[in-house]
């Protein structure tokens, strides 16, 4: 196997479905004293990639050119059971971003992309019961504001669960990037944020009172990923719960928070709390559904921080 190939191939999944909004594209990654590797990214692609090596039934809607680099990324998703859905435009290009990760395995990131939807795209005609985003495609133009829109539009049927994953290379200054962020989170039943996240947009402010403030704009749960020290959670029902994470030799941090991210739509979703009919009963989470939910979330990333690149996690990895 390949560093980044999928740990099983393309399998048949049945049941209730996700949607994941947001970018796909080519990493270029860059480590002092090798040659540049080129393998599949993109924060929403990793997190749809997550569920489906979790076994869940995923489609993505993103914004891929007809050319190699985007049938390199269309197969890998392929291979993960992620259906990428099909529109009724593209770019000229699939979008490219520069990682460059210094000798302790951290990731900077550099970009040469466009983002937009399409008017149109293939769907099937059940709701998904979740419908997550993030990170480039909720705040570059044109297509941040057509992925707000469908939140928007998808809060009657579906929950929804938003991770910001900030870019400050791309998004120019927290100033700016804040108020796009804050409408998300008012529109999200589920946040995940980094404190590094956190400090860029709020620096010197403690993460768990920035945690209580975005609770407060609507969401059920909000969770904070810290690193290595684990994970804090705020839930609508009163409670902050907080877990630590595993120890672990790191290869990498590539892919880390989106592995945890699909985790929690993964944990959510088998403790029966995802849909538009389940808001209530998201709302009410128990602090052990929590708690236990976080600890495999955080064990997720774990593995994925151990392997080198976005390599999350099967099931059988888990169990």
């Amino acid at each position: 196997m390949t560093e980044h190939a999928a740990p099983h191939g393309p399998h048949e999944t049945h049941g209730p479905r996700a949607l994941v909004v947001g970018e796909a594209l080519v990493d270029v990654v860059l480590r002092p004293g090798d040659e540049p590797v080129e393998h599949p990214g993109g924060s929403p692609a990793n997190v749809a990639i997550g569920l489906g090596r979790l076994d869940r039934r995923v489609d993505l809607l993103t914004w891929l050119g007809d050319d190699a680099r985007g049938d390199l990324v269309r197969e890998h998703l392929r291979a993960s059971g992620v259906h990428v859905l099909t529109g009724d435009r593209a770019p000229a290009r699939t979008p490219v971003a520069r990682a460059h990760v210094d000798a302790a395995g951290v990731a900077t990131y550099e970009f040469d992309l466009e983002w937009d939807l399409p008017t149109t795209w293939d769907e099937g005609d059940d709701d998904p019961v979740v419908v997550h985003t993030g990170s480039i495609a909720t705040v570059i133009a044109p297509g941040g504001e057509a992925v707000a829109r469908l939140l928007a539009d998808r809060r009657a049927t579906s929950t929804v669960t938003y991770d910001p994953n900030l870019r400050p290379a791309l998004m120019g200054s927290p100033e700016a990037t804040l108020p796009v962020v804050e409408r998300l989170v008012a529109l999200a039943d589920v946040v995940k944020v980094s404190d590094e996240d956190l400090a860029w947009l709020h620096p010197g402010v403690a993460p768990v009172e920035i945690a209580r403030d975005w609770l407060s704009r609507g969401p059920a749960l909000v969770v904070v990923t810290l690193g290595g020290e684990g994970a804090l959670a705020l839930t609508a029902a009163g409670d902050e719960i907080s877990i630590t994470a595993p120890e672990v030799d790191v290869a990498d941090t590539v892919g880390a928070g989106d592995s945890f991210m699909g985790g929690l739509v993964d944990g959510l979703w088998s403790a029966d709390l995802l849909g538009a009919d389940r808001r209530e009963a998201l709302r009410a989470v128990t602090r052990a559904t929590v708690e236990q939910v976080l600890l495999r979330c955080a064990r997720i990333a774990a593995i994925t921080v151990s392997r080198p690149g976005a390599n999350p996690p099967t099931t059988a990895d888990l169990t």
